[in-house]
């Protein structure tokens, strides 16, 4: 089998990436391999185990692939012979390739916890006959505990609330989603678990799972070491990139245990692309490698190596990445764009803070309205945007991707403040007083 283009991963990057070729390069042939024929999708996986009603609920759709005409083979990519532009897959299939994408994802993170192999323990695994087991054992299970206090760990906390059942969250870190926030907005979201009935323990470590066959307990130390109940435990601890074919083939791999790349998503063998969490991050900011593993990051440079596969284009280049999250913990929208506070201070850039707060509808008496609280950071020499927290209602998640383009963009503490903003009463918080506008100038008062 011969093609144009081969992309070896059917998750986000894969598909954003065989969707852009074919939109810019409409006459190559593409063929995408993938493990499984049904992929979840990445950020929807929590709500499997409260708001959907099922696991196929979750299902990332193979149609806009077969409507664009990408040949789709079910298979898994074994070997990549660099030399002769080929791969062989496991079931002894050879396709030569003109370009290549590797799309091959991560790999869930396992620390090596004792007891960690015993029945009822779980990591969130990003398919779906793992997804299955743990959603059936989860249903059965009433004493919850989870390790890791990222985003999946507080997530799926917060959906198990749903279903009352007993959830405790152990965090090695000072706060839950620390890597993402400054400490007033993880206190927020803790505040709001707290009063759904979850349970947390920060500076806490899980040092042995116990129980005969199955588990019945977790240890942790920290303030006060103890034991807690536990009828199943779930690892959410991070990823790990899934370099290993690439290392294989021979491919250079950072620090980071990455695929390296240049601002065109080529790796260091030509005419051989990585995308997404298998491919190695740098910082936006500092260019230094950063760990941060996001679908959104992915889709961005998808598109990028997908433009740049027959000929380099200027006007796609990745410059980095500047790490936009959000995430919605018992009705507290939560969102981040570039540095936090507690990052800045690392990197000993010098800068200002400017804070607003004021209802995300007008009048704020509207019903639903929520408060919304906007958090900037702009380096105090240039008055460019380097940071931006917000807290509020479900509007924060759009609000923080605004943000992330006034980052890319360069924007300085002048455009933010003068920024024409459209409004509607029920949608937006009043022109007269947007937090976004006003944290701007607050910080320009500092300047």
């Amino acid at each position: 089998m011969k093609t144009d283009v081969l992309i070896v991963g059917g998750g986000p990057a894969g598909v954003v990436a065989a969707l852009t070729v074919k939109k810019s390069y409409p006459e190559k042939k593409v063929v995408l391999v993938k493990k499984e024929e049904k992929v979840l999708i990445p950020c929807g996986i929590p709500y499997i185990f409260g708001t959907l009603p099922s696991v196929e609920s979750d299902l990332m759709p193979n149609t806009p692939l077969e409507k664009n005409g990408v040949e789709l083979v079910f298979d898994c990519a074994e070997k990549i012979d660099t030399k002769n532009k080929t791969i062989l897959t496991s079931a002894k299939k050879e396709i030569e390739f003109d370009r290549l994408v590797l799309a091959t994802g991560s790999q869930t993170a396992k620390p090596p916890i004792k007891g960690v192999g015993l029945k009822n323990v779980f990591f969130v695994e990003k398919n779906m006959q793992n997804i299955e087991k743990l959603k059936h054992a989860l249903d059965t299970a009433q004493n919850i505990v989870i390790i890791g206090g990222g985003f999946i760990g507080v997530e799926i906390a917060d959906e198990l609330r749903k279903k009352e059942k007993n959830v405790s969250i152990v965090e090695a870190a000072p706060c839950l989603l620390q890597q993402a926030f400054d400490e007033e907005f993880c206190k927020a979201a803790e505040q709001r678990l707290e009063n759904a009935g979850i349970k947390f323990y920060t500076n806490a470590l899980a040092e042995e799972l116990t129980g005969n066959e199955t588990v019945e307990g977790v240890k942790i130390s920290g303030k006060k070491s103890q034991t807690l109940k536990a009828e199943l435990v779930l690892i959410c601890v991070g990823t790990k990139p899934n370099s290993l074919l690439a290392e294989k083939a021979g491919l250079v791999i950072g620090k980071s245990g990455g695929i390296v790349v240049d601002e065109y998503m080529q790796t260091s063998e030509k005419g051989i692309f990585a995308v997404g969490d298998c491919a190695e991050k740098k910082s936006f900011f500092t260019r230094q490698v950063s760990n941060v593993m996001l679908a959104s990051t992915a889709a961005s440079e998808a598109r990028i190596a997908g433009n740049n596969l027959f000929s380099f284009r200027v006007i796609r280049q990745n410059k980095g990445t500047i790490a936009i999250f959000s995430t919605f913990v018992s009705g507290l929208g939560l969102g981040a764009a570039g540095l936090i506070e507690s990052e800045t201070k690392k990197q000993c850039f010098e800068y200002v803070v400017g804070e607003a707060q004021a209802k995300d509808m007008h009048p704020g008496c509207l019903p639903n309205s929520s408060d919304l609280h906007v958090k900037m950071l702009f380096s105090k020499d240039s008055g460019v945007l380097l940071g931006c927290q917000a807290m509020g209602g479900k509007n924060v998640g759009e609000l923080i991707n605004l943000a992330g383009f006034a980052i890319q963009s360069n924007a300085t503490v002048s455009e933010i403040s003068t920024l024409q903003i459209g409004t509607h009463p029920l949608l937006t918080a009043a022109p007269t007083n947007h937090p976004f506008v006003l944290a701007a100038e607050a910080a320009m008062a500092k300047l």
